[in-house]
């Protein structure tokens, strides 16, 4: 035994610097010294950044609940299964003994990276903002105001065609919504918890199964995959005397025949029928379509109506038809009980789950047959892949073109009122309301869906051309703010005018303006780029005399007091010939000591968005920023720092941080200017008071050049 490795461990464990609970274990076995040696201590540059990130005032230690609250704005919930061992160190590492309650809630920096290590690669990923909706806050405020919009609207009646979904008064107006990202994050609203039978919505799922079982191309020897162009439930078949698609009642009883039909064929051919093998078949098949729910909702129990099933079958004359009518055409296959698969069809209709449950389905669909949340691959890509294109032309009922049309996404709805939607690639969500319209969809449902794609550019179509004008949330709002103007005016400082006119073409326009007000026309301006000015010159002028050539920025300059600052002689004569104005005259000044400024070498986008950021006094996104290595002392085109925007905006806390993560407080911009220039400038005192006590020194209390 290797004693010096156990001394290693007793000395770890005594300092009070380890936690049993911190290390994973196979079940059953014992903590061993490997277990904890130094490579399990020693903290990497990548935990480093997560730590630091959160570690605000940069003394060592972090809030259990600034983790906790930042995973739960990005979406991840406190009992997320792929969290619990990470949440579960944590809550170890705590002190249990604590001197204050600050102390009790305080973590150090090798117990948090221990934590962390469980679940490392979700926590940073979470912490960089780098999930698939990195500003799930905000998308799930703007879903609220959606709910809330639609909630208004009741038109429609419940189903009267099957007894037990007939329900009225308050039931009757039950409105719940449910969404799961590919990443696992969560929200819900209203009535999500409330169980509903799946009804129609089942008919994906049964497909599915059918096609893991026996393979896409056998499958559609039973059943087409064409829109019937009829009702739901109408007596007919396609050419090949076969249902039109899965996604029609005949459709779903042919697959429902084909689940479980391997294994049954199975015991035949073995003799084992004789001898009453086949007996508990038919519930062994259900408990199996139970299983693959489960998997389906994340290992969430489903459950079953037996009222809504007895009913259902009670009232399924049309189904019976249908069973017989295929029958009659020989379309099922061999060794196929007609009766038992009606059953078990209707068995299918009759599971419950609720919005949030039906919400992970959807969102394994998304995902390609994961399971966002437990990683488990439920089903094949390509029986998904299938699927939704089923669901995209076949999954509305006598509305699927329409909606084909106007959402563009793949979707299931059951007359219970449940709608079962997937954005590929993004996130599913269940839609469920009780009254549905005069097609059978609910109508709460569709006008989700319809105020969804007026929103955000959801529909399968709307980066056709790269100008959709509605919100994409797999951005940061502030990633799109830095992306439309802060490279447009990057262009125009380095001359480069194809790319001023693509942005253009995109929708941009020519007097964006940055934090600071700054246009390209600035810019172009000041770093001397003739070619530039004259094509704004022109588009001002094609534009009848509306554009405008003298936007102000923060100071109060235009771009023609920019040319002259710089001495840029050339783009005087074209500014001033076309009519551009003096704002605020500004002094050229020596910015050669830029106070430790990092080169703006590091990706662009980054230093755009964290400046914004700044600006914008938001302090989550400059910590996903930091939990990725960008640097807070990095400069624009201007030579702008965060600090100089947060201290010109007031955002003390911000100010605070980058003080803390060692930011120079004396930064130098293009005019010379450091952060105290711009606190003392607005009155921002508070910021002006905590510069001053780090060192922080004013040029002047006047304004760039003033």
């Amino acid at each position: 035994m290797n004693t010096s490795r156990w001394n290693d461990l007793g000395k770890f464990l005594k300092a009070g610097k380890g936690h049993v609970a911190n290390v994973s274990t196979a079940p059953g076995r014992e903590l061993v010294a490997e277990d904890i040696g130094p490579s399990r201590r020693d903290v990497d540059q990548r935990e480093e950044r997560l730590f630091r990130a959160l570690d605000d005032d940069n003394d060592d230690a972090v809030l259990a609940r600034d983790l906790k609250g930042t995973l739960r704005d990005i979406g991840l919930l406190e009992d997320d299964q792929r969290l619990c061992e990470s949440m579960a160190a944590i809550t170890s590492a705590l002190n249990p003994n604590p001197k204050t309650e600050e102390e009790n809630r305080r973590i150090n920096k090798s117990s948090f990276c221990l934590a962390i290590r469980h679940n490392i690669l979700l926590i940073e990923r979470a912490l960089q903002g780098r999930m698939v909706v990195p500003d799930f806050a905000g998308f799930e405020q703007r879903m609220a105001g959606i709910f809330d919009r639609v909630r208004a609207e009741n038109s429609g009646v419940p189903a009267d065609y099957i007894p037990q979904l007939n329900v009225q008064g308050e039931e009757a107006d039950r409105f719940g919504v449910a969404l799961c990202t590919t990443d696992g994050q969560r929200a819900s609203f209203g009535d999500a918890r409330k169980f509903f039978t799946v009804q129609s919505t089942s008919k994906p799922i049964t497909y599915a199964l059918a096609v893991e079982e026996h393979g896409s191309r056998y499958v559609h020897e039973f059943v087409g995959h064409e829109p019937s162009g009829v009702g739901f439930n109408e007596l007919t078949l396609n050419r090949d005397n076969q249902p039109h698609n899965p996604m029609i009642n005949a459709g779903a009883i042919m697959t429902a025949s084909l689940v479980g039909l391997t294994d049954k064929r199975r015991l035949i051919g073995g003799g084992e029928a004789q001898g009453g093998g086949l007996r508990g078949w038919s519930g062994r098949r259900f408990d199996h379509v139970l299983d693959r729910w489960k998997a389906l909702c994340g290992n969430q129990e489903p459950r079953f109506s037996t009222s809504v099933f007895l009913s259902e079958r009670e009232t399924a004359d049309r189904n019976f038809a249908l069973a017989y009518f295929m029958r009659e055409n020989g379309a099922f296959p061999d060794d196929v009980d007609m009766h038992d698969v009606l059953e078990f069809y209707l068995q299918c209709c009759s599971i419950e789950v609720n919005a949030e449950m039906m919400s992970v389905i959807a969102a394994t669909f998304a995902n390609g047959g994961i399971c966002p949340v437990t990683g488990e691959r439920v089903l094949q890509t390509d029986t998904v892949r299938n699927c939704l294109s089923l669901m995209s032309g076949c999954g509305m009922y006598d509305f699927s073109g329409e909606f084909a049309f106007t959402i563009g996404l793949p979707a299931k709805s059951g007359v219970s009122g449940a709608m079962m939607v997937v954005i590929p690639n993004v996130m599913g969500f269940c839609v469920w309301s009780p009254r549905l319209d005069a097609l059978g969809n609910s109508v709460r449902g569709v006008a989700f869906c319809r105020e969804l794609v007026r929103k955000f550019n959801f529909h399968n179509y709307d980066d056709l051309t790269g100008s959709s004008r509605r919100m994409n949330p797999r951005l940061n709002p502030i990633q799109v703010r830095a992306r439309e103007v802060n490279e447009m005016i990057w262009a125009a400082s380095k001359g480069d005018l194809g790319a001023i006119q693509d942005q253009l073409g995109r929708g941009a326009a020519l007097n964006f303006g940055d934090y600071d007000l700054r246009t390209p026309l600035h810019l172009a301006a000041a770093e001397n780029q003739s070619h530039v000015v004259r094509y704004f010159v022109d588009q001002a002028a094609a534009a009848g005399g509306n554009g405008n050539l003298s936007p102000r920025d923060r100071w109060g300059g235009t771009p023609l007091d920019d040319a002259y600052q710089h001495d840029n002689q050339a783009i005087v004569a074209i500014l001033e010939k076309a009519g551009a104005e003096r704002g605020k005259a500004r002094s050229a000044v020596d910015v050669a000591d830029c106070g430790g400024l990092t080169p703006a070498s590091f990706e662009s986008s980054k230093v755009d968005e964290l400046i914004w950021a700044a600006s914008l006094g938001d302090l989550i996104a400059i910590r996903r920023l930091v939990a990725q290595g960008v640097p807070l002392d990095l400069a624009d085109y201007d030579r702008r720092t965060a600090i100089h925007l947060a201290a010109a905006e007031g955002h003390v806390d911000v100010v605070r941080y980058c003080i803390a993560h060692h930011v120079s407080c004396n930064p130098t911009d293009r005019w010379g200017n450091t952060p105290l220039d711009d606190a003392i400038r607005h009155d921002h005192q508070d910021v002006a008071e905590l510069l001053r006590g780090h060192g922080g020194r004013a040029r002047s209390a006047r304004s760039p050049g003033g």
